[in-house]
């Protein structure tokens, strides 16, 4: 999103001005208020999906959800998995310090995390969530949180399904609109 003041370019001026160079597009004008050239660099927002793959099946139902809004918000994504939700803050804290054209702009969280006789269940969705929430404060990530917390599996699949809950598919969403926000606020 980028906000300019003043007059538009001519359709012959912005067409001469407009380079394609792979996704990334470079314009500039001469009819705004500022004083020399503005020089905007647009590229496709890019977004990491990481995956704590330690229920399959359920990971790749997440998964699909959140595709199907990525995909529709005309972002591209990479993919990644981990072995648990424990293991997904530091995946991202990695993947942030990747800069330049491959430079990810958000990140979507998914996993499932069902109770068990232990309260292991309690550390591991606790510390999963409190490690993405301090990423995205500390380091202004604009994150969706897709990892879901049931008791039982049939509960994972309500949450996970596309055609149910689609709880991948609205993890995606909060990352592609904390992505406009920011977006929004670095103007």
């Amino acid at each position: 999103m980028v906000a300019r003041r003043g007059k538009p370019a001519g359709k012959k001026a912005a067409a001469k001005n407009k380079k394609k160079a792979g996704k990334t597009q470079r314009f500039s004008s001469h009819e705004t208020q500022m004083s020399g050239d503005l020089a905007i660099e647009i590229r496709k927002p890019r977004v990491l999906i990481v995956e704590a793959r330690f229920y399959e099946d359920i990971a790749d139902a997440l998964f699909e959800g959140a595709k199907a809004i990525i995909e529709a918000s005309d972002f591209d994504y990479d993919r990644i998995d981990v072995p648990g939700a424990l293991e997904l803050p530091a995946a991202i804290r990695f993947a942030m310090n990747r800069k330049g054209e491959k430079a990810y702009d958000g990140y979507v969280a998914l996993g499932c995390v069902i109770r068990g006789e232990t309260a292991h269940f309690d550390v591991v969705v606790n510390e999963s969530a409190r490690g993405l929430q301090q990423l995205s404060i500390e380091h202004q990530l604009c994150i969706g949180n897709g990892i879901i917390t049931v008791e039982n599996e049939a509960q994972a699949w309500d949450r996970a399904r596309k055609d149910r809950q689609d709880k991948g598919g609205q993890a995606a969403l909060a990352a592609v609109a904390m992505i406009g926000l920011k977006q929004l606020f670095s103007i």
